[in-house]
């Protein structure tokens, strides 16, 4: 067995990971605490002093022992285009469950559907994971992989019949990327899809 010394410059992987893991604090951590802990009130139904302290405790021993990748933020938020972005999509959603019922209903029915690439230019996890949900939320569209090192979304739509409707679809999906960048995105990635 090899003894290192502790002024050895060069570090394993896993060394760096358990490095990098004891660097969150709970004050960094407070925000992700305290959504398990509303979770488990949730989940249980009550808000009671029982329910509080336990969750707590759970909250506490998935923090500590389940490794939980940090997520960068870009310290930006913009209200009004959050607002945007919501607004949007809600007219998105009832618009496809409109279309979605239509293909349902209609006598010919689904004739054929896509899974079509999707090209992101961002390299956050929150606004990847934000566009992902969004897409998946809205009836006719459904993520099914995320390739996180390239950023790319693999998306499954409804009633794709032409070249046209794959890049409408596509468009579509980076329309969603460049709203979510513009109210939660980095300055630099914003510019960067503008």
């Amino acid at each position: 067995m090899i003894d290192r010394d502790h002024d050895d410059p060069v570090m394993s992987e896993t060394d760096a990971r358990i490095a990098e893991r004891e660097r969150v604090t709970l004050v960094q951590q407070s925000p992700l605490l305290i959504a398990l802990v509303v979770l488990w009130m949730m989940l249980w139904g009550s808000v009671t002093l029982l329910t509080i302290l336990t969750g707590i405790v759970v909250a506490l021993l998935v923090t500590r022992t389940l490794y939980l990748p940090p997520v960068a933020l870009s310290g930006r938020f913009n209200a009004w285009w959050m607002l945007v972005f919501l607004l949007v999509f809600a007219r998105d959603l009832i618009a496809a469950s409109v279309e979605v019922a239509w293909l349902a209903f209609r006598p010919r029915g689904v004739r054929q559907n896509a899974v079509i690439r999707v090209d992101l230019t961002t390299r956050s996890d929150f606004v990847l994971t934000g566009t992902a949900l969004a897409v998946s939320l809205v009836p006719g569209s459904v993520v099914l992989e995320v390739d996180r090192p390239h950023s790319v979304l693999y998306v499954h739509s409804l009633g794709v019949d032409s070249p046209e409707r794959v890049e409408r679809t596509r468009a579509h999906v980076l329309d969603y990327e460049r709203r979510l960048l513009r109210a939660v995105g980095s300055v630099e990635e914003w510019e960067a899809v503008r």
